[in-house]
């Protein structure tokens, strides 16, 4: 059976955790940034995890995580 591909746009954008849960980055990290508290900013640091509705979407296109 050949390989399955990875989408390179989905790569980049998601990250499985250990646990195999989907995580994305925080919006709001890219622009006027100087407006916002620092406690804030610290915040878009973290992951988040991927909405319910769209974990199998993202699964299929990270097919080996």
């Amino acid at each position: 059976m050949p390989k399955l591909k990875t989408r390179k746009s989905v790569k980049k954008r998601f990250k499985l955790s250990a646990t195999g849960k989907v995580l994305r980055p925080r919006t709001k990290r890219r622009h006027l940034l100087t407006d916002r508290p620092k406690s804030k900013k610290r915040g878009f640091r973290r992951y988040k995890l991927v909405d319910k509705t769209d974990i199998n979407r993202v699964k299929k296109l990270l097919p080996y995580g």
